[in-house]
Order: C-alpha cells, then structure tokens, then sequence
C-alpha cells in the first residue's frame, strides 16, 4: 500500500468519527446550525425585511419568513447582481452559480465561501467515507476524472458566475491536481462532442479508478471509448473501482453500464445542487443518503400531498416520519430563506436520517437531468403553432429513454391535432429550437448528442379524452398531464395514436 493510500485510510478513519458525532446529535445539531444561520444574517436586508433580530425559535422564523421560490427571491438576488452588499448573507457572493430557470430564464444562485467549503467537504467525505467502510484505498493512486462544465467562468460586478460543475473544477484539492483529468485545456473546451474526444485520447492509455459525472453524460464517454479502442471499458480500465454520479436516476442506466463496462463496480450516489449538498450514499451495504445536517443548512419539510394546500404545514426534522414524500426546504449559509428546491425526498431511516430522491413536486422531464418543466412545453408550443398553420387540441410529453434500432433517446411528444402543420419538419424544428432557448440543459444534451431531436406521436382526434376517461378523470377539474418524468402516461396514450 503505498503512503497516499495509507494516509487516506487514517483520515478516512478520523473523517468517519467526525461525522458520527453530529450523526449522533441530530436535532441538536439542526438547532446549532439554525441559530447560526439566524445571527449571522440579522443584519442583512433580508434578514431587517423579515424581522430576524425577533426570531427565537424556528415557530418564530415560520410566522416571518415564506416559503420561496426562485421567482420569489427574484428582487433580493437582482440587488446582489446589481453588486450591492449585506443583502441575503453578510458582504457579496463569491459566485453565482447559472443555472436552468422556471419561469424566466436564467436562474443565478448565490454561492459564498461558507457554501462552497461545505459543498467541498461534502463530495471528499462521500469518498473517504467509502474507504473507511470497505477498507479499499488503493484507488487513490490511479488516476480520477469527473465529467463536468467548462472551468471558465465569466463576472458581473465582482462576482464570479457559471455553472456549478465549472466552479468545482476550481476546488479540486492539491494532493488530486496529479490524478486529475481531463486536463485543464480539455476541461475548457465548450463544445461537448469536441470535448468528449479530447477525453477519450486523454484517459485511453491511463489508468483510471474513479469517474464520475451524470449517468448521461458518463454513458456518452463509455461508448466512444469502447468504439475507439474496441474494448469493454472494464479490460481498458482495469483497476476501475468506483463511479459516483448524481443529478438523475441511476437505475434506468444501470444493466447498460454494467453491459459496457463488463462487470459491475461499486458505486456512490451524491445528491448535490447549486443550491446546496444535502446528501450523500454512506454505504454499500445500505440503501439511502445521509442528510448532512452539519453543513451549514437548515432543513423543513412540506408532505408532499399537502404542499400546494392553503394552510400547509412546515415541519423540522422531529417530526418527520418514514416513507412519506415530502417536499424539501431549506435555508442556507449562501443566503437562501425558507427556499423550495423542488426536490421531493423520502426517509427511509430515522436513525440516522437517511434519504432517497422521490421526485420533484412539479410534473417535470429530467431523465437525463434536463429538468424541462410545463411552461416550457408550453411556450414551445405556442411558438411552434404561431409560426404554422398548426392546430392542437391537447398534448402531453414523455422521455424515450430505450428506443429501438440503437437510436438516441428522446422526448416524444403526444399531440393531438385539430388540423396537422403543412410543414411538419418546420413545426418539430420550432419545438425543439423553442424548447432549447428556454432550457440550457436540454440544449447541451441535444448539442452534445446524448439527446436526439424531439419526435412526435400523432393522437386520434378524441385520443385524449378517450385516455382521460380510462383513468377515471373525464370532466370536471382534471387535466391532462402536460409532461411527466416515465412512460406512464405515454404507456397508455400509445393506445390513442393515430393508425
């Protein structure tokens, strides 16, 4: 075992018992960090809009303080844009993580160097945490490389900004600066194809132990590689341990990866946000991430069935129970208050607090990460009939993850017409380029080629009513699906389809 490995397992060791401690307290380590939170933001704008010198329990910080979306935050973060100081959290932002937006565009969000040594600390400890408990270090001394976006930043007001990926390019600790790829020149390359292969000639002759990225994207390497060098990636990559991935479900990729890699490999499931890191997968033996409630994060939760109700009820971590949905809030050391993610989660462990990642409260796409939500689809589809003699009685949206004949997945979009475009490809061409200037992650999967280009299923006129009565919601206030995240619906509307 050589000296890195050695010293990786003993701080491994040491990291394990750190964690247990907080693991040990956990509500008291909630409070700790609530309190910190609250005195640390008193003197801010946000914190005199909202009464903060007043807060003495989290009943009074619910009285005060909504929950919020981006929308929501909208004026407080264009002051910080417009570079003024001491509005969400004491002095300016360090970044500004770009990210996809909701209803506008654009999301920017705050980024500071409290955030950004948690978010840090959180993916090194994901990793010693798996050496400690499987005792394998040695992969330490092969070379890692995480799939990410370009390093290159732009600034706006002092203020650093760009994509969370590139701004952790910038936080790789020295003693991996040695095993770390792509290089620096090849990490910077925009366009992804172009990047892609610059990787693959990089990493073929090394030897890789640790890659990770978004299942997507990690897939995209694997096959170029495999068709460049003719291998599976497990012989290329021989001492290959470990792949760590987020940002989506792993499972529907899972017997592909194992098919290219030609054997299984240990994996770690991360759950990371511009907005935060909030858990990480602690074990090989156990199913669920750990909350970390030690980094500068103050959770509640919303059920999830119960979220969009008048009088909702904001709970902290006491109170919540195993195997219910709930939606996620948080308020952080970055500066966000009583924030929605958007994420749905599930407890499936109290002791200690262990999450899995249910889904988001809001219909949405993001089988690839792109997080295309209705009002995107939407605008997509107003844009496509107004420059068409288009006419469309209803619609909904699905991802086509397995395509047949080796294609690339893609959106399918079910589309009942009144009257079909004369110029069919002009319509799709009008979707898809609406839908890309809206979403930059859907953008990136189709410039890089991990998406094709959205196709459309054709729906009987009356398709759609039919569908809506064979699940019992004809009339009334029920409406269609506008998109969801699995074939359920499209498994039955596929029944519609024009003949």
């Amino acid at each position: 075992m050589s000296l890195k490995a050695f010293a990786a397992k003993f701080f491994a060791k040491y990291i394990t018992q750190q964690t247990q401690k907080w693991v040990s307290r956990p509500l008291d380590t909630q409070q700790a960090v609530f309190n910190d939170l609250i005195s640390k933001a008193i003197g801010t704008k946000f914190g005199k809009d909202h009464n903060f010198a007043a807060i003495r329990s989290f009943k009074d910080f619910a009285e005060y303080v909504p929950i919020r979306d981006y929308e929501d935050f909208k004026p407080y973060v264009n002051l910080v844009l417009q570079g003024e100081e001491n509005i969400l959290w004491p002095g300016k932002p360090i970044y500004f993580a770009k990210t996809s937006g909701t209803t506008s565009g654009a999301k920017y969000i705050p980024i500071t160097k409290s955030s950004i040594k948690c978010q840090v600390e959180a993916s090194r400890n994901a990793i010693l945490t798996y050496i400690d408990e499987t005792g394998r270090a040695n992969f330490v001394d092969g070379k890692m490389i995480f799939l990410q976006g370009s390093p290159v930043l732009d600034e706006k007001n002092g203020i650093k900004l760009g994509r969370l990926s590139g701004i952790s390019a910038h936080y790789v600790p020295n003693y991996l600066q040695k095993n770390r790829l792509p290089s620096w020149e090849t990490n910077c390359i925009e366009d992804w194809e172009t990047k892609v292969n610059a990787i693959v000639e990089e990493t073929r002759n090394e030897d890789m132990t640790v890659i990770a990225g978004i299942p997507s994207w990690i897939q995209m390497y694997f096959e170029k590689l495999k068709e460049t060098t003719k291998k599976p990636i497990g012989e290329l990559f021989e001492n290959f341990e470990l792949f760590i991935y987020g940002g989506v479900n792993y499972e529907p990729y899972r017997s592909k990866f194992e098919n290219l890699i030609g054997r299984k490999v240990a994996s770690i499931e991360l759950f990371p946000a511009s907005e935060g890191f909030f858990a990480y997968q602690d074990s090989q033996k156990e199913k669920g991430m750990l909350l970390l409630l030690n980094s500068g994060i103050f959770y509640e939760f919303v059920k999830a069935d119960e979220f969009f109700n008048e009088h909702r009820n904001r709970i902290t971590l006491k109170d919540v129970e195993v195997g219910v949905d709930y939606v996620m809030i948080i308020s952080t050391n970055a500066g966000l208050w009583a924030y929605n993610l958007g994420d749905t989660i599930r407890f499936i462990s109290m002791g200690p607090y262990k999450i899995v990642v249910s889904g988001r409260i809001k219909h949405f796409i993001s089988a690839f990460g792109e997080h295309v939500i209705a009002k995107e689809v939407e605008e997509a589809m107003m844009a496509a009939i107004s420059k068409t003699d288009a006419r469309v009685n209803e619609f909904t949206v699905a991802p086509q993850i397995t395509p047949n004949n080796n294609e690339l997945p893609y959106h399918e979009w079910f589309i009942e017409f009144e009257h079909k475009p004369t110029d069919m490809d002009l319509f799709i061409k009008t979707l898809d380029k609406t839908l890309q200037e809206q979403n930059s992650y859907y953008f990136d999967l189709i410039d890089g080629k991990i998406l094709q280009r959205l196709k459309i299923t054709p729906i009987k006129v009356g398709g759609f009513k039919e569908y809506m009565k064979s699940i019992g919601k004809l009339g009334g206030q029920n409406k269609v699906q506008r998109l969801s995240n699995d074939r359920s619906v499209a498994n039955l509307l596929i029944l519609q389809k024009e003949a």
